[in-house]
C-alpha cells in the first residue's frame, strides 16, 4: 500500500502532462504518481511515463470512468485527485494530504471559490452552475462545501474504498461531495489562494 497516491486522470494533455507530474513530484517526493490515461489520442501516456509517472489506462471515456478505475486499482493511506490542466497549485498539496493523516478528514476540498479564481473565471454559466449545484446540496445536507465541482482533492482510504462511483462523466466531483455529506465523513477545506 503507497503511503501517498496523487492520482490525475488525463485525455490529450501532452501539452501539460510533464510539468504537472514533475511539480508533484517536488511537492510531494515520497508519492507515487499515477496517470490514468483515458484512451488519449496524442501522446500524453508517453509523456507521462518518461517523466517518472505510473502510466495505467481507461479506455471508457468519461472522467467518472477514470475514477472508478483509479479508485478500484490503487490502495494507498492517503489519495491526492488533481486535474492536469496546470490549474491547481502544488504548492498547497502537503497541507491537503496533512488533513487527511492529521486531521483525520476523509475528504479535503481544494477551495478556488474562496480566491480570486471567480474573477479570473470567464466562463458565466460555470460559475452559476457551481453556485446552484452548491446551494442545493449544502441545503439538503445542511452542509458548507464551499467548491462543490473542485478537481484538487485529498481522500482517505476509507473515503476511496467505500465510495461507489456512479457517474461516468464530469458531475463525479458533485458525486464525491454528496457521499461524503451523506455518509456524514469528516470534511476539510484548503483555501486556495493562488491560481495560475
Amino acid at each position: 500500500m503507497d503511503k501517498i497516491a496523487v492520482l490525475i486522470p488525463c485525455y490529450n494533455e501532452e501539452k501539460t502532462i510533464e510539468k504537472v507530474v514533475r511539480d508533484f513530484q517536488y511537492a510531494l517526493p515520497e508519492a507515487v504518481i499515477y496517470v490514468y490515461d483515458n484512451n488519449s489520442e496524442d501522446k500524453t501516456a508517453e509523456i507521462a511515463e518518461s517523466a517518472g509517472a505510473v502510466v495505467r489506462h481507461e479506455y471508457r471515456r468519461g472522467k467518472g470512468n477514470v475514477v472508478r478505475r483509479m479508485f478500484r486499482e490503487v490502495d494507498a493511506e492517503c489519495y491526492l485527485i488533481v486535474d492536469v490542466d496546470d490549474t491547481y497549485p502544488p504548492g498547497v498539496a502537503r497541507e491537503m494530504v496533512e488533513g487527511v493523516f492529521s486531521k483525520k478528514a476523509d475528504m479535503v476540498v481544494g477551495d478556488r471559490l474562496s480566491s480570486a479564481y471567480m474573477e479570473q473565471n470567464k466562463r458565466l454559466f460555470h460559475g452559476i452552475g457551481n453556485f446552484v449545484v452548491r446551494k442545493s446540496i449544502n441545503t439538503l445536507f445542511k452542509n458548507d462545501i464551499r467548491d462543490i465541482m473542485t478537481g484538487y482533492r485529498a481522500f482517505s482510504y476509507e473515503f476511496v474504498k467505500t465510495f461507489p462511483v456512479l457517474s461516468k462523466g464530469f458531475e463525479i466531483e458533485t458525486e464525491m461531495s454528496i457521499h461524503a455529506v451523506d455518509k456524514n465523513m469528516c470534511i476539510e477545506t484548503k483555501y486556495i489562494f493562488r491560481w495560475d
